[in-house]
């Protein structure tokens, strides 16, 4: 987009400036600067208004090689107008994807939480890293009043937590800690202070980040043992108890294992009692994974049976920016023991992590992660939280499965044009649509092998209409399916009545 063509006009006397026009390089320069800041906001909220208008398309679709000729993304060799910059602040967006539209069913993140986008908003002005209380004052405090509030909610009344860059990191803070509780030699003369090679167990259902840690850390992916799932998704205890016993057999060293609270395809919640039986049996640290499930601790009607028991557990990953609609990313590991993160992890840099400062130095959380600058994620859940409240985010989970049993109602009210794999425990819904040519054929694993074809045709012209947007995949022996997720507030039952619409015009003939 050029700038004469801009809908988004700076007026005649800050079209042409520059960065070194706009504070902070130019002391004279607000005027220009609340102008430039103000028309992006404008930018922005009418994003937003898009967003929630049912009428806009979720995307504007084009392959890569056309969307490359769209955009003009070289990086110049001397800085371009204020007004340009504009102009490129419209033009990203207008080709974004809108994953905030009431019908981008696409992702475990969905929506537009407003509250936790102007904290965000306050977060990258603020721009403070969050390694010590020094230069963080007040989002160290908040970060930890949340944080014991989510502990809390677990079940615990002490232990520690962090705020990690998204839930596969989160899961490794909890490997790394098992390891060093259970191998404190560990952390400084590594793999020869175990004898045997270490194990984790896990099911089959669960998300990648869990076999990654057993790469990343040195176990090999052949240590990280996958137990077999029910048909619903869940780890059979039986199984991983007969694999302990199996691996113990061989002489290796069983140690961890990870239990997941809402597995990302089916939803499925592995139970958690059973588990923390033989952990405790064979003397296994026992993680859950509930980055995706953790949502449902504040519903009353749903936390039961699918997170009994996580209050036995050892370390909890818990992310607000799904189920809760905090705004990517937000990311918590909750650990019972009190003190094993900075035991873990400490590595006691004398530039940043100094004793004798002014005050408790206790509230400096830098020398507890493996990272050190840490982005602040706090701001915008702590935000979010003060507006809904413990009520809001108990009505928010409550609404989200109601929905997903509305929708899971209409599927099977017609049978002949929708197919249920099974009855979802999350806002995970997984099913195939039947064409016309189909609908007649009985089911069997010949017309899933059909169904398994179409089912990527169909999101290709669901992508190419721009209307709608649900996730496909394949699960085991099981050809793609759709997978959708209601994770956004402003769904409501005329969307998912408008989603089995939408998919039977574009694929009743396919």
């Amino acid at each position: 987009m050029s700038a004469s063509g801009s809908k988004y006009k700076l007026s005649k006397d800050t079209a042409d400036l520059k960065y070194t026009d706009i504070l902070p390089i130019c002391p004279e320069g607000l005027p220009a600067t609340r102008e430039f800041l103000l028309k992006v906001v404008e930018i922005l909220l009418d994003y937003i208004k898009d967003e929630s208008n049912r009428e806009e398309k979720i995307l504007d679709f084009h392959h890569p090689a056309d969307m490359r000729s769209l955009l003009s993304l070289e990086i110049p060799d001397k800085g371009v107008t204020l007004q340009q910059l504009v102009d490129d602040c419209a033009v990203t967006l207008k080709y974004q994807v809108k994953t905030g539209h009431p019908r981008f069913f696409n992702q475990l993140s969905c929506g537009l939480d407003l509250v936790s986008m102007a904290g965000e908003w306050l977060t990258a002005t603020a721009n403070t890293n969050m390694f010590t209380y020094e230069i963080a004052p007040v989002f160290i405090l908040m970060e930890s009043v949340i944080l014991e509030k989510m502990r809390d909610i677990i079940g615990w009344k002490d232990g520690d937590s962090i705020l990690a860059p998204g839930g596969s990191i989160s899961n490794l803070y909890a490997f790394l800690a098992a390891r060093h509780k259970m191998f404190p030699g560990y952390k400084k003369n590594g793999l020869h202070s175990i004898k045997g090679h270490l194990v984790m167990f896990t099911s089959d259902q669960c998300h990648y980040s869990v076999r990654s840690c057993a790469a990343v850390c040195g176990l090999g992916t052949d240590n990280c043992v996958e137990v077999p799932s029910d048909k619903r998704g869940r780890m059979i205890p039986a199984e991983l108890e007969r694999l302990v016993i199996e691996r113990k057999s061989r002489g290796d060293v069983p140690f961890f294992v990870n239990c997941t609270s809402g597995t990302t395809v089916l939803g499925a919640f592995d139970p958690i009692n059973e588990i923390v039986d033989i952990c405790q049996k064979y003397k296994l640290w026992c993680h859950v994974d509930a980055a995706w499930g953790g949502g449902l601790l504040f519903s009353k009607k749903y936390r039961h049976p699918r997170l009994s028991g996580i209050e036995r557990v050892d370390s909890v990953t818990w992310n607000p920016h799904k189920l809760m609609g905090t705004l990517l990313q937000c990311s918590t590991v909750h650990f019972k023991e009190p003190g094993l993160l900075i035991s873990c992890n400490q590595m006691s840099a004398e530039y940043l992590f100094m004793q004798d400062k002014l005050y408790d130095v206790q509230y400096d959380t830098g020398d507890k992660v493996i990272q050190c600058g840490r982005h602040n994620d706090i701001f915008k859940l702590w935000l979010q939280w003060r507006a809904k409240g413990d009520e809001g985010f108990e009505k928010l989970m409550d609404r989200l499965m109601e929905l997903s049993e509305y929708m899971v109602a209409r599927i099977k009210s017609m049978p002949d044009k929708y197919y249920l794999l099974l009855e979802p425990e999350c806002v995970n819904v997984s099913f195939w649509y039947i064409p016309t040519r189909l609908r007649s054929m009985q089911h069997s694993t010949e017309r899933e092998a059909i169904l398994g074809k179409i089912t990527p045709v169909l999101k290709g012209r669901m992508m190419q209409a721009g209307t709608l947007m649900i996730g496909y995949q394949p699960e085991k022996d099981t050809p793609n399916f759709f997978r959708n997720i209601i994770s956004s507030a402003a769904v409501t039952e005329s969307d998912i009545d408008f989603l089995l619409a939408e998919l039977d015009r574009l694929g009743h003939d396919l």
